[in-house]
């Protein structure tokens, strides 16, 4: 498992406008996401963060621009065919379900084996430090646990890129203080490359090795944290 991000480009996003209507809610967004990367996307809350999340996962039709996967134009490719993880602000659990059966739902539906599901889940569950919960009902859990299993289950299917839709945003901030950490703990471990959209600083600064900032439905500065945090450009972007 790699501990650094690659420099191979994993997600290019080039020129991506998103309009309803009359309502531009991202205009022509370019960024470059390196394999590995775990990139926060970070603006006020309505700059349009969110609208372009949804654009790569392919929950959003695009008016213009591209979006690509290791040079692969995503264009009509459906979101289940694109092997991305979604986790979202409400977690999304199924209340029917208990945990280890929320963590295996994504295995099932690719068809994977019940000894392998159960593997998986196990190794997840212990990973984001829930171990002993897999039979616990979902309506049980304290705001931190579900978070936990709502991580792991988007992790499950092994996706190539994992889209963050502020994860953390319902918590309250010692518990998301801490949790910051265990997200950027976790997917370092994985290797894998990810987009954490948030509207907070502090937290976009913990998890990520790189900052896209974000206002008014455009990208106006990528790059590494410490050179963003040294030099933010205008004030604008300062203040995202």
């Amino acid at each position: 498992m790699s501990s650094e991000p690659s420099a191979e480009i994993g997600l290019s996003v080039r020129d991506v406008t998103v309009r309803y209507g009359p309502v531009v809610a991202v205009d022509r967004a370019s960024m470059e996401v390196p394999r590995g990367a775990i990139v926060a996307l970070l603006g006020p809350s309505g700059c349009g963060k969110s609208t372009l999340l949804r654009a790569i996962a392919g929950l959003e039709p695009l008016s213009s621009g591209s979006i690509s996967w290791q040079g692969r134009d995503l264009s009509g490719v459906p979101v289940h065919e694109r092997h991305i993880g979604l986790m979202f602000q409400d977690h999304a659990l199924f209340p029917h379900r208990n945990v280890a059966d929320n963590v295996a739902f994504g295995l099932r539906m690719e068809g994977r084996p019940r000894p392998e599901r159960e593997r998986r889940v196990r190794q997840l569950l212990e990973m984001v430090g829930i171990g002993e919960l897999g039979a616990r009902t979902v309506g049980t859990l304290s705001g931190g646990q579900a978070q936990r299993v709502a991580l792991a289950r988007a992790l499950a299917p092994e996706p190539s890129l994992l889209l963050l839709d502020e994860p953390l945003g319902s918590l309250d901030r010692a518990l998301r203080d801490r949790l910051v950490h265990e997200i950027r703990s976790t997917l370092r471990e994985l290797g894998i490359t990810a987009i954490h959209v948030t509207h907070d600083q502090d937290e976009a600064v913990t998890v990520a090795d790189r900052l896209v900032l974000m206002s008014e439905g455009a990208i106006h500065r990528v790059g590494p944290v410490d050179e963003l945090l040294e030099n933010p450009g205008d004030a604008r972007t300062a203040a995202a």
